[in-house]
């Protein structure tokens, strides 16, 4: 017989299964009453203020009567939608920063087709995002506003700052990857290859699929921490499916998980290329369009956040950013949470707002 099972007395077995019985049914309940309205996210109020073929700049409602002059927006990545950031009430980042003052606009790549595969990323820097602060720009009479770049959003950002500096107030990166040869950086530990990310041919890939689609890369982020993230978080729904706000919670972030858009080829070949392959961000060697993207031409005050036990991108490959901008105002901060922690801890919704705020108004 087992060790364990000679531990196990009947009394404590017949009141674990009762427990766990009674909070299936209550589980059960609660998911029973649940509509799909209850598990919207995108909290705060918006409207569309500019749209281009399947790219929609959100402006936030402001919270306070003379918000912050010079506008933030925020440029998330491909790969996710981008309401991580205005998840649900209590845990937006975008509502904290409206509470504080800021003025906030978001920007949503859309969902590519089939009609997109051979968009560029000078399509989506020198197109849409250039259209976008051109049209924020011009709406609140500026010459410069304020960047938040978040994940692979950050490197854009950063690309789009070296590009346009003219454009740039403050530059804020979250995290960003900057260094892409860094042993534990997310395309450098599929499926634990020693070869890692110059072991896929993304050529082959691109020319097979056009498109890459959204479940593709589901599928790579979850095999990082396949134990965890596909098998330890559904063993603990009893527990979560038992308190209502806990499932709810739960239930968002699992449509936000899945809702991933298909990435148009041709980016994504130049992205993986460039970016993880070649390593070129560093190099000074990345040419988007007619132009080529050299980071010491980021001559704004940037700050640099990054979660200290980030699995998808590394600290490393985050803090290396230092040593290649040209900025001579240059911030650094962490936080000790998780990639998804950046958006969804209380502590960090408590202490990064603020920190964004502070260091946006005291640069004017």
């Amino acid at each position: 017989m087992l060790p364990f099972l000679t531990q196990l007395s009947l009394e404590d077995t017949t009141h674990e299964y009762v427990e766990l019985t009674q909070k299936l049914v209550k589980g059960m309940e609660n998911l029973s009453r649940l509509r799909e309205e209850d598990i919207e996210v995108g909290f705060s109020p918006k409207e569309v203020v500019y749209k281009e073929d399947k790219v929609i700049l959100y402006r936030f409602k402001s919270q306070v009567e003379k918000p912050f002059q010079i506008p933030v927006l925020i440029v998330y990545a491909l790969v996710n939608r981008p309401f991580m950031v205005d998840l649900q009430e209590d845990r937006s980042l975008v509502a904290n920063l409206l509470k504080l003052g800021l003025d906030v606009y978001l920007l949503d790549w859309g969902y590519p087709t089939r009609a997109d595969r051979w968009l560029t990323l000078d399509d989506y820097l020198n197109g849409y995002l250039d259209n976008c602060v051109d049209f924020i720009c011009k709406t609140h009479q500026l010459d410069k506003i304020n960047l938040l770049g978040i994940c692979q959003g950050g490197t854009f950002s950063l690309c789009y700052s070296s590009m346009h500096p003219d454009k740039v107030k403050n530059l804020i990166v979250m995290v960003t990857p900057v260094d892409f040869k860094m042993k534990n950086t997310l395309l450098n530990m599929r499926g634990g290859c020693t070869l890692g990310s110059d072991a896929l041919d993304v050529d082959l890939m691109i020319d097979a699929m056009g498109n890459v689609p959204g479940d593709f890369l589901n599928l790579e982020f979850l095999m990082l921490k396949p134990l965890q993230l596909g098998y330890q978080k559904y063993l603990d729904l009893p527990d979560i499916m038992s308190s209502q706000d806990k499932l709810l919670n739960f239930m968002r972030m699992e449509k936000w998980i899945f809702d991933s858009p298909d990435q148009a080829g041709e980016a994504y070949r130049q992205f993986l290329k460039d970016f993880y392959q070649g390593n070129k961000l560093i190099k000074g060697e990345v040419v988007i369009g007619e132009k080529q993207v050299n980071l010491k031409a980021v001559n704004m005050p940037v700050l640099n956040l990054y979660a200290e036990k980030d699995h998808l991108v590394d600290p490393s490959s985050s803090i290396a950013l230092k040593q290649y901008v040209g900025s001579k105002d240059y911030t650094v901060q962490s936080f000790p949470v998780g990639h998804i922690g950046m958006y969804v801890s209380g502590k960090v919704q408590r202490d990064l707002p603020p920190t964004i705020a502070n260091w946006l108004k005291a640069r004017g």
